[in-house]
């Protein structure tokens, strides 16, 4: 016997009510920045069971920076309930800037870069420094976490990016900490 389409529809609203969040409860728990590197730390595995399960589902092909920002998304998003993706951050200058990934609870930025090229691997602290100069004005960044996928080993010294970028800015009296996880 199959439900006829009201008794169905009377239950998605049931489960509906039972599943919203009101105004007053918060959407995510405090989740902190270290959390979010060690979730993004285990990308490469994450990818790599994707690729290789038992099922004929759809491959992860991570050939562009979009391919990267849906895999983070899918990655992030059970846990971190209030993450937003693609939104201009206002105008710095005479541009904008689109961030990837805000949590504004926790006042988290994740940024992915995929290395196209050897020339974009050299050029890329250059990137990211911008990025940084972007968000150092932004009310809901205090951790700036960069994601940075080079799948061809085109970054010639990855150490050094490292230590370059991790690192905690201070700008009028606002510290912004800066964050870096690659991956090839």
């Amino acid at each position: 016997m199959t439900p006829d389409i009201d008794s169905v529809l009377a239950g998605v609203e049931a489960l509906k009510g039972k599943t919203s969040h009101s105004p007053a409860k918060p959407l995510t728990k405090a989740i902190t920045a270290e959390q979010v590197i060690a979730a993004l730390s285990e990308f490469t595995e994450c990818v790599r069971y994707l690729n290789t399960r038992r099922s004929k589902g759809a491959l992860l092909q991570l050939d562009d920076e979009a391919a990267v920002q849906d895999t983070l998304y899918l990655m992030l998003r059970p846990w971190i309930r209030d993450l937003v993706g693609e939104n201009p951050t206002d105008k710095v200058g005479n541009r904008y800037s689109i961030k990837d990934f805000l949590t504004v609870s926790n006042h988290i930025v994740v940024e992915a870069k995929f290395v196209r090229n050897a020339d974009h691997g050299r050029g890329i602290v250059k990137e990211l420094n911008d990025d940084i100069e972007t968000y150092r004005h932004h009310q809901h960044c205090d951790h700036l976490i960069f994601f940075v996928y080079d799948p061809n080993g085109n970054i010639p010294d990855v150490a050094s990016l490292v230590r370059h970028i991790s690192d905690n800015r201070v700008y009028n009296g606002k510290t912004l900490h800066c964050h870096i996880v690659v991956k090839p």
